[in-house]
């Protein structure tokens, strides 16, 4: 609505400032004023001003978008690092939000969306759903002209959490048993001959690499003086193509030697195929629970076991502080000698 401002002039003359603001979302995204020696003319002004503006881009209603097309032209323009925050994403293409407009979208959809995901899934992967949209939209929010409101967010957030249908997600602490260790060793190296997996899941227990890092290192980046290596393309939400040097313990370092120099790769494997075979493995032998990226976890608690300082767990495995490492550490009371 347009508000009407009475005011003296410097010369005692008396004009009315007709003032037109309108707001979308919080934000002013339109402003116009001006002065008329009669109040009468400047209230027909602003109601005839208002009119023309509700046919102009201002109120005019924007065309239908769909997320889908946003989330497919985030994809396109911005290669999310990371194949799970990819899958993620790339997931809610087949999802009914998709279909939204996406300069409508309300807390309600996002509320209904997650009612819906929580028939097949845990609250705290629901979660992802609503944190990657999130991000999704407030990228494309700075490249297309959308009009969403992205506070419905926060609201749909606060009410999901209070009525548990999403959760923060909960730190795995799954370390295999020395016989499932020895279990496995025997199934590995029987079974597989095209892939040396016993020496793929040594090698990660020894170096604490992630599996994707694993399958990714170079014979080029191998130090053999000081026994380091660098790992490229290290997971950092804020940094793509993050590299750093990483220490190999000399039980990594003796894994490395004894593999063929056949690429450019040390282990020349299919980072799905490596995982495929280890969660087959742990099947066939009843071992439930497991994922290769547990053997991580338990390099990293082993490190601590060994009497490693924090700092000296950090150059192996790389993490980038206390606070993220502390989690991988699972230490028995009975452990400490003090």
């Amino acid at each position: 609505m347009a508000s009407i401002v009475k005011r003296i002039k410097a010369n005692g003359e008396v004009v009315y400032d007709c003032s037109i603001k309108i707001r979308k979302h919080g934000t002013v995204v339109y402003r116009e004023k001006k002065s008329f020696t009669k109040q009468k003319l400047a209230k027909d002004w602003g109601m005839r001003r208002e009119t023309e503006l509700q046919e102009q881009t201002v109120y005019k209603k924007r065309e239908y978008l769909s997320i889908g097309s946003v989330i497919e032209q985030y994809l396109k323009e911005f290669e999310p690092s990371g194949r799970s925050k990819m899958f993620d994403i790339s997931k809610l293409l087949k999802r009914d939000i998709a279909k939204l407009n996406v300069h409508t979208l309300s807390h309600k959809d996002l509320i209904q969306h997650i009612r819906e995901r929580n028939k097949e899934c845990l609250p705290q992967t629901a979660t992802n759903d609503l944190i990657w949209l999130g991000v999704v939209l407030r990228t494309m929010k700075g490249v297309i002209d959308l009009d969403t409101d992205l506070t419905v967010f926060s609201t749909a957030r606060e009410i999901l959490y209070s009525e548990g249908l999403i959760a923060k997600g909960q730190h795995r602490s799954r370390r295999p048993s020395k016989k499932e260790i020895w279990e496995l060793s025997r199934y590995l190296q029987s079974k597989y001959q095209n892939i040396p997996m016993l020496h793929l899941m040594w090698f990660a227990i020894y170096s604490a690499r992630r599996q994707s890092e694993i399958v990714q290192l170079r014979w080029e980046d191998l130090h053999n003086e000081d026994r380091t290596i660098l790992v490229r393309n290290l997971k950092d939400p804020r940094i793509k193509s993050k590299s750093k040097v990483a220490k190999l313990p000399r039980s990594a370092y003796k894994i490395i030697i004894k593999q063929p120099r056949v690429s450019e790769f040390i282990f020349p494997y299919n980072n799905k195929t490596v995982g495929a075979y280890f969660t087959q493995s742990c099947k066939m032998l009843d071992i439930a629970d497991l994922h290769f990226h547990d053997l991580r976890h338990h390099a990293v608690s082993i490190l601590f076991e060994k009497k490693l300082s924090i700092v000296e767990v950090q150059q192996i495995s790389l993490h980038e502080n206390w606070n993220t490492l502390k989690r991988y550490t699972n230490l028995n009371p009975r452990d400490i000698d003090i």
